[in-house]
């Protein structure tokens, strides 16, 4: 997976956004050393979901390489739990967002790498400052730093601005999200009906697939009722700096509430009414 600098980044970020996709990348090829091989070892975690080799090689990966870049800094990973840093910037990262994707050989699972300000250890007010969603089995990346706009990488090619869709009703809207099992675990089937009902076509490409495909205007909405901060810190910055929205379920600028909304802006506030009647 090539990287190139980001055209334009704030001198501020650029070092931190330029670390993050060098991370990413790297992390993202150790996952394909994993993939598809038929001696993947898959256990079982506290919570019953899934955790394989990969995840934990993966997760190693990104540790070494931003806290070698800032050592002082702080890291929260989906595998490894958390270390307090003392520089006041904290990575929160996803070595492999859609492990069970993974497992089964699917390409469109996700290296998720955000960094956010945190102040006495817990996150400050405000939103992750960068981010960037990598899909290594398909090569393609989307990355963003606040105030630098977000930009789109196929291959080797020269990264593009990556800019939500310009769709003005959600009648018009492709809806993507996660497994239905994942609406019925909070009691929100309902509300994943209903999306169903009024887009104009849905499909199941969840995970940070399926906020690329909004961030890059192949998608309108990506909707998760579980959500976890390592799935969503790499995720605002990207859908904010192409244009779009992100936001819990009740439209609050955050990604620790436990659910997710990722629209291109034009729909965010019928989505957002339609989960609202149902949650």
């Amino acid at each position: 997976m090539a990287t190139i600098d980001a055209p334009n980044a704030p001198n501020a970020l650029d070092q931190r956004l330029a670390a993050a996709r060098r991370a990413a990348a790297a992390a993202g090829r150790e996952t394909l050393r994993w993939f598809r091989r038929d001696d993947l070892a898959v256990t079982l975690k506290a919570d019953r979901s899934p955790v394989t080799q990969a995840d934990l090689a993966a997760e190693a990966v990104l540790r070494r390489e931003l806290l070698g870049a800032f050592p002082d800094d702080g890291f929260l990973g989906e595998e490894t739990g958390a270390t307090r840093g003392r520089s006041g910037y904290e990575w929160v990262c996803d070595p492999i967002d859609g492990t069970k994707s993974f497992i089964h050989g699917v390409p469109l699972y996700a290296t998720l790498v955000g960094c956010r300000r945190v102040e006495d250890g817990r996150e400050a007010a405000g939103s992750p400052i960068l981010g960037v969603i990598a899909i290594p089995a398909v090569d393609e990346t989307v990355f963003a730093a606040v105030g630098s706009g977000a930009w789109h990488q196929r291959g080797d090619r020269e990264p593009t601005p990556a800019r939500v869709s310009q769709a003005a009703a959600f009648s018009d809207a492709l809806f993507v999200t996660s497994d239905a099992t994942s609406f019925d675990a909070r009691g929100r089937r309902d509300a994943r009906d209903a999306l169903e009902a009024t887009c104009r076509l849905s499909r199941t490409w969840g995970d940070g697939y399926g906020y690329l495909l909004v961030a890059t205007g192949r998608a309108e909405v990506m909707v998760d009722p579980l959500l976890n901060p390592w799935d969503a810190a790499a995720v605002m910055p990207v859908i904010v700096e192409a244009g779009g929205r992100f936001s819990d379920w009740r439209g609050l600028p955050r990604i620790d509430s436990g659910d997710g909304v990722a629209t291109n802006g034009f729909v965010h506030a019928e989505v957002l009414e339609i989960l609202r009647e149902r949650s």
